[in-house]
């Protein structure tokens, strides 16, 4: 399942091989929104997540972790992207080391680029 929105979504491998890193961007169209707009538009992308997590019964349940994943770590950005406090031209990285989360995040990407 694509899932457009305002972050780039990229995965390393770590240097101990254990599990994956997430590699998160913001898009540069996102980046040059107004505060406000960023805000609009972060949350109208929370909000397509949830209604493709809960109202899609296409979606096979490693899609699906993998969407829970991206939304968790989105819920966890929006207070930071409401405020401001984010720098939006930096890149953030999440470690996942359970092998679940793992599976469910890569079939998930590697989905979005085909």
């Amino acid at each position: 399942m694509l899932i457009e929105g305002p972050l780039n979504i990229a995965i390393a491998e770590p240097a101990d091989g254990q599990g994956k890193i997430l590699v998160i961007g913001f898009q540069p169209e996102f980046q040059q929104l107004d505060l406000a707009g960023q805000s609009r538009q972060f949350n109208a992308y929370l909000e397509m997540l949830e209604e493709s997590i809960t109202g899609d019964d296409q979606i096979d349940e490693r899609n699906r972790a993998g969407m829970l994943i991206v939304q968790q770590i989105a819920e966890q950005l929006l207070p930071h992207i409401e405020s401001g406090d984010l720098a939006l031209e930096e890149t953030m990285t999440v470690q996942i080391r359970q092998s679940e989360q793992v599976v469910a995040i890569t079939d998930l990407l590697a989905r979005e680029r085909r």
